[in-house]
């Protein structure tokens, strides 16, 4: 059943992803200095950032799950909680470490950051059910 559940946490969070960036495409691209071709889409856009997400989602949920076997998170709220707390301050840590080095607009970090934290939240939640 642990498998399951990772898998189910991981493909919600991917979806999050999706729906967060589709709704933030526009300030994104601009952000992340990202072109776009003719059709409106990143120029170059190929399958390998998906994969690698698909595959980025599996690791966290898993990880995330092996947490929460640890630490006893056995209910949605603390589920949804624990993931909000890894996404705010463990991952949009990083993300704005690494977009500060790099010289990267704020607004990536809070794009980026605040996906980690809703899809983090959203896989605490989906594991908390299981």
């Amino acid at each position: 059943m642990g498998f399951l559940a990772v898998i189910i946490a991981a493909v919600a969070g991917f979806a999050v992803g999706a729906a967060w960036y589709m709704a933030l495409a526009e300030q994104w691209m601009a952000a992340a200095n990202i072109k776009k071709g003719a059709d409106g889409r990143p120029e170059g856009d190929s399958p390998a950032p998906y994969i690698m997400a698909g595959f980025a989602m599996l690791l966290v949920a898993g990880m995330m799950r092996h947490m929460f076997a640890l630490s006893g998170i056995d209910t949605v709220g603390k589920g949804l909680v624990t993931g909000l707390g890894v996404g705010l301050f463990f991952i949009s840590p990083w993300i704005m470490i690494n977009n500060a080095y790099g010289g990267r607009p704020f607004q990536l970090t809070l794009i980026d950051g605040g996906y980690a934290v809703i899809g983090c939240s959203v896989m605490g939640l989906v594991l908390s059910l299981f």
